[in-house]
């Protein structure tokens, strides 16, 4: 047997950036190296079914916690973004057509895993019409068909200039919808160039008008040179779209060609943040050091409903007023 080694570097559109200083992590960011039983376990099923994770992908620092728990989140549509945002790890270039098997095949694992809840993410794909909209709808019912016990949450991109995608990944009904913001509005040349945080922000506005039952998360990074006041006026634009839950977490950078961290913010700021987010009317804010959006994931949507319900509400906060607006903006 031959083995083929890809050689091509994995970033191949950052490779003419100069090198950003790499700040040294304090300890309350550093994890443990995964080597549980759990850990190799979810692994295996991952790699029998030929799946990718943004866990691998994007470099998360809680891999080893989640997957002892076999909770690994899908990254669908290949490895390969159409994008190259200067925080993500995923690799950029052309990607290969979709695999036709892959909504089975996610089903599949998430049935053996047993999973209460799953978050299925994926690399943007503007090369596609509906940027990969139909996929995802086919991926959730195939995760339906596989097993009744599992609710779904999807981490989705921006679906910019892609009329309709937005209308057919709410039709297949996701029980949470997840599109993160990423940062400030001023950082968004930097640091998100492809995007426009506008528009990102209107995709989940119209994702709770056009299904009010949905829950709607989005998260943000911090250490990248926002200010404090720029990081609560999005807490106040999620607020006036609608959106149910918050996430927080430290940037930490993935390689020297990629965006360099200006800060790390101490746990106390965070739990500042947290403090204010609730104040503001989220149903449920997560912010520490290590959030990533889907970190405790499940837990997270057991207190979403939960805390739902202890609101007496039927339809999501900020239903009720013109077009989906919230009044809790200040």
């Amino acid at each position: 047997m031959v083995t083929v080694v890809d050689t091509r570097p994995r970033h191949p559109e950052k490779a003419n950036r100069p090198d950003t200083p790499v700040l040294h992590k304090p300890a309350w960011i550093r994890v443990k190296a995964p080597t549980s039983k759990g850990y190799a376990e979810t692994r295996d099923i991952v790699r029998a079914h030929g799946l990718a994770t943004v866990c691998e992908e994007a470099g998360c620092p809680n891999i080893g916690e989640c997957w002892e728990k076999k909770h690994a989140t899908m990254m669908i549509m290949g490895d390969v973004c159409t994008r190259a945002c200067a925080f993500c790890n995923v690799a950029t270039g052309l990607p290969r057509p979709l695999d036709t098997d892959e909504p089975a095949n996610v089903g599949a694992a998430v049935a053996k895993l047993g999973l209460d809840h799953v978050v299925i993410t994926s690399v943007d794909r503007d090369d596609l019409a509906d940027g990969g909209a139909q996929h995802f709808a086919e991926v959730i019912r195939a995760i339906r068909a596989a097993t009744a016990r599992t609710t779904i949450e999807v981490l989705v991109p921006d679906f910019l200039r892609k009329d309709g995608a937005l209308e057919t990944v709410v039709a297949a009904k996701p029980d949470v919808f997840n599109h993160n913001l990423e940062t400030v509005p001023a950082l968004y040349l930097a640091i998100r160039p492809g995007a426009r945080y506008f528009h990102s922000l209107r995709l989940l506005q119209r994702a709770k008008e056009l299904d009010p039952s949905l829950f709607t998360k989005s998260g943000i990074m911090v250490g990248l040179g926002e200010r404090r006041e720029e990081v609560l006026q999005v807490m106040d634009d999620l607020r006036s779209a609608g959106v149910d839950f918050l996430t927080m977490g430290q940037y930490l950078q993935p390689t020297r060609k990629h965006a360099e961290v200006k800060a790390f913010v101490p746990p106390e700021t965070f739990e500042a943040y947290e403090r204010t987010a609730l104040a503001k009317g989220f149903l449920l804010v997560a912010a520490s050091p290590l959030t990533r959006s889907s970190y405790h994931a499940g837990d997270d949507f057991a207190k979403l409903r939960a805390a739902r319900s202890g609101r007496g509400q039927t339809l999501g906060p900020g239903e009720g007023g013109p077009a989906g607006i919230s009044s809790l903006t200040s």
